[in-house]
């Protein structure tokens, strides 16, 4: 199953010309790739220039005495918090293994953008990827319940906690049928309001356009609190906010200083409204390739790094907050009640045009989340 991925989305970084090195050389590849019949009409063209790359760069050097070398691509930068996370996970499995197993990373889009990586995968040319779920309803429809506003308490432990619950299992279990094996789904920030207008209550709200993704959930979920979402490409929203097609939009801290979105809005609130959800994927064959006991050593590594990285993504938000205040930006700290009331009114919508777009199987997802919800709220 081949889907076009979704465009536009919230956070994506700047790119700089493409160097194939990974930050950790891996040189061969004893992981089993699928033999899958080419398909009329699907992106197979794709791979070759991503096939090229990865032999390009397992080729750089001397061969090594690992069992096992796992190449993995994602889409962030160098210094990003993925990037972070995977190193981390990558020393701990060298360690848990006896360097039996290398991770190989190679990170802000070597190998291509996340589409062209999840084909990777899916297709058996790529062993894993990290990436946005914004990016992967293309290939998951139930991937876009991560577009629900308010889907995690505001709490991070008490979202890491929901996590944990049952409801990152359930939700990577959904890959299993399209293609791939989910091993972690991971936090990697959350939205916030910015606009030209004042947004610091309701009635200001009401009547702006904001700047979203591509999605039906999202464009749902501002409906109730009077606003339009305008899906535009995330390479056009500068220019947008500047010259007023929209008004606004919603993004990460970090996104919003880093893309120098700030630049061109006045006004931000703090509604931590929308969950920035990561998600480790491996071609099946790859990751049903693997000893039990190499497996076991790169998910609970990735649990156990998964604090720190939380921390890390935290540090960078509270910094850019500070130079987002400094460069004269009205933040808006909006109560425990104005939180509630947009809950209210938007998660409703959203969940409703979720459940429009995945059927029965998406409400068997989402009855996965509410109990996991409901263990950790009630």
């Amino acid at each position: 199953m081949i889907a076009p991925g979704r465009h536009g989305a919230a956070c994506r970084p700047a790119l700089p010309q493409r160097r194939n090195t990974p930050s950790s050389l891996a040189f061969v590849s004893a992981a089993p790739h699928r033999n899958i019949p080419h398909k009329a009409g699907s992106s197979m063209t794709l791979m070759k220039p991503l096939a090229l790359a990865i032999a390009t760069a397992v080729a750089a050097g001397p061969a090594t005495a690992q069992d096992v070398t796992l190449r993995i691509g994602h889409v962030e930068a160098p210094s990003s918090t993925t990037q972070v996370l995977l190193e981390a996970v990558a020393g701990k499995v060298a360690e848990k293994t006896g360097g039996a197993v290398e991770m190989a990373i190679f990170p802000q889009s070597q190998l291509g953008g996340q589409r062209e990586m999840t084909e990777a995968v899916q297709f058996g040319a790529l062993d894993a990827t990290a990436g946005p779920t914004a990016f992967m309803s293309g290939f998951n429809p139930l991937a876009a319940i991560m577009d629900i506003p308010f889907l995690y308490p505001a709490d991070p432990a008490k979202a890491q906690q929901v996590r944990d619950g049952g409801f990152a299992d359930a939700f990577c279990k959904t890959f299993d049928s399209r293609g791939f094996t989910c091993i972690g789904l991971y936090p990697n920030g959350t939205k916030q309001f910015t606009s030209n207008n004042p947004i610091a209550t309701l009635d200001d709200l009401s009547g702006q356009k904001f700047r979203v993704m591509e999605s039906a959930v999202l464009v749902d979920s501002l409906k109730p609190i009077g606003v339009t979402g305008v899906p535009i490409p995330f390479g056009e929203l500068y220019t947008s906010l500047q010259t007023g097609v929209v008004d606004g939009q919603e993004n990460p801290i970090d996104t919003i200083y880093n893309m120098k979105f700030f630049e061109v809005q006045s006004h931000l609130m703090l509604t931590r409204h929308g969950a920035i959800e990561n998600v480790v994927l491996f071609n099946p064959a790859v990751w049903s390739g693997l000893k039990p006991e190499y497996q076991d050593a790169i998910t609970s590594s990735l649990r156990e790094v998964t604090p720190d990285m939380i921390q890390h993504k935290r540090a960078a938000a509270e910094k850019s907050l500070e130079e987002i205040r400094a460069a004269g930006v009205d933040v808006a700290e909006p109560s425990p009640e104005l939180l509630d009331n947009l809950r209210e009114r938007m998660f409703p919508a959203a969940r409703d045009a979720f459940l429009r777009g995945a059927g029965s199987e998406g409400q068997q997802l989402l009855d996965a989340y509410q109990a996991a919800y409901d263990s950790v709220m009630n």
